[in-house]
């Protein structure tokens, strides 16, 4: 266990910045987030001292006789990037230039969001960039409140990982997003509150209407209100990819970001699904909380950024290239509006198929109008995993099945394929229905 007490000196004086200038924002961390710090003063700082001297001996990296980063050619035959690009390391927060853009790019995306932000920080994907969080926010034992609909990679990250207590609401009543059962959860208790939003939402491929999001928002603001502190973790991994008119398009970090001294917005998003590069492991860290300073910024900035170090030391350095490499392409804008109308198009087929009234006799589908996936729930009577093997093994077809519920991935099918694919799932549901 962390003992408070012996802090490291960078920490205390990250903590006094914290507690001194937002200290909702202080007693959100965790143990492991009141213990960590960047340590600017050891290696790192020592390094970037040096920088720039003719004799350089600091970073532990080799370097040809030229003074680029020592490589093989058959690996530097394959990148059309500068050495320097690729093979040296990266900063623990990220290259600047990345982090600036990809703000940037959260400003145009949200054109609501006035409030200031903090400089994202670059994690080693999506699932690295909750772990980061999760480390800096939750002791073992404290509670994560969620829909029950969500990624099972939770379990690992914030169950496992860090011993939080995965404590789910239902997720969907009378066609939308329960909002009701959102106020019953954060009603629960009082003092500090960590809730997990994910939209669109794996696995239902559901985004909160305008109206929706604008009630969350004020069901956050009502707790802050009553005196809870929350921290509201926004994970945007399929940001951009919405459907249908009338459902919220910006990030719901845009309504919180300035909502009230008492709520710590955290985006949580990456360039997995946004840019179509799920291998390249990029993800990103932006928070906002009303009243906050630079400083206060910064601070906090730096410990998320000494967890990046502890972790993996610094997300990869040719992955952050490449997207600053695409950003720079005139040809960028549209080849992500050729991708977006792939997928769009995909979903229009999934409700044309199913609109035919036969899919009711076996399966109904949940509310879906974004992102990858939809799910279907199955008709009492009917076995999920029985049926996920038959489709197996007698319609070579593949769904995940999630208790009693279908997680279809729409996005990685043909439209094509998206036809005999729910003819395949109807013909496996109804011989096994009960009676038959």
């Amino acid at each position: 266990m962390i003992s408070l007490s012996r802090l490291h000196p960078l920490a205390q004086q990250l903590n006094a910045v914290l507690r001194e200038q937002h200290s909702p924002l202080f007693s959100l961390l965790s143990k492991r987030g009141k213990a960590i710090y960047f340590p600017f003063d050891g290696i790192l700082g020592q390094t970037a001292e040096a920088k720039g001297k003719k004799y350089d001996a600091t970073i532990g990296i080799a370097l040809e006789d030229d003074g680029t980063p020592m490589r093989l050619r058959a690996i530097d035959a394959c990148v059309d990037l500068p050495p320097g690009e690729v093979f040296s390391y990266a900063p623990s927060f990220g290259k600047k230039e990345l982090r600036e853009k990809w703000r940037q790019m959260i400003l145009e995306k949200n054109p609501s969001l006035s409030a200031e932000i903090s400089l994202p920080v670059v994690a080693g994907g999506i699932t690295h960039a909750m772990s980061v969080v999760a480390s800096a926010l939750l002791d073992a034992g404290d509670e994560l409140l969620l829909p029950d609909l969500y990624w099972g990679n939770y379990d690992l990250i914030f169950s496992h990982m860090y011993g939080a207590t995965l404590r789910t609401f239902r997720t969907f009543n009378d066609g939308g997003f329960d909002t009701g059962a959102l106020r019953s959860a954060l009603r629960r208790g009082k003092g500090k509150k960590v809730l997990l939003l994910n939209f669109p939402n794996n696995p239902s491929g559901y985004t909160p209407t305008v109206e929706e999001a604008q009630c969350i928002v004020s069901i956050i603001r009502e707790r802050a209100d009553a005196g809870d502190t929350i921290a509201v973790l926004l994970d945007d991994a399929y940001f951009g990819l919405v459907y249908r008119e009338g459902v919220f398009r910006e990030s719901l970090f845009s309504l919180l970001a300035d909502l009230h001294e008492r709520v710590l917005a955290v985006k949580i998003d990456g360039a997995s699904k946004e840019e179509y590069v799920w291998g390249l492991r990029i993800g990103f860290v932006t928070f906002a909380a009303k009243g906050m300073t630079p400083a206060v910024r910064e601070a906090f900035e730096a410990k998320l950024a000494g967890t990046v170090r502890a972790t993996v030391s610094s997300a990869s350095h040719l992955s952050q290239s490449l997207l600053l490499a695409a950003y720079a392409a005139e040809s960028y804008e549209r080849e992500k509006q050729e991708k977006y109308a792939i997928l769009k198009d995909r979903f229009e087929e999934v409700q044309r198929v199913l609109s035919d009234p036969k899919y009711a006799s076996v399966f109904t589908p949940l509310p879906f109008n974004s992102g990858y996936f939809l799910c279907v729930e199955l008709r009492e009577g009917l076995n999920a995993e029985a049926i996920r093997r038959k489709l197996l093994s007698t319609f070579d077809t593949g769904v995940i099945a999630l208790g009693n519920t279908f997680r279809i991935a729409y996005s990685s099918l043909p439209v094509s394929a998206i036809r005999p694919l729910f003819e395949h799932l109807f013909l496996a549901c109804s011989p096994s229905r009960t009676g038959q």
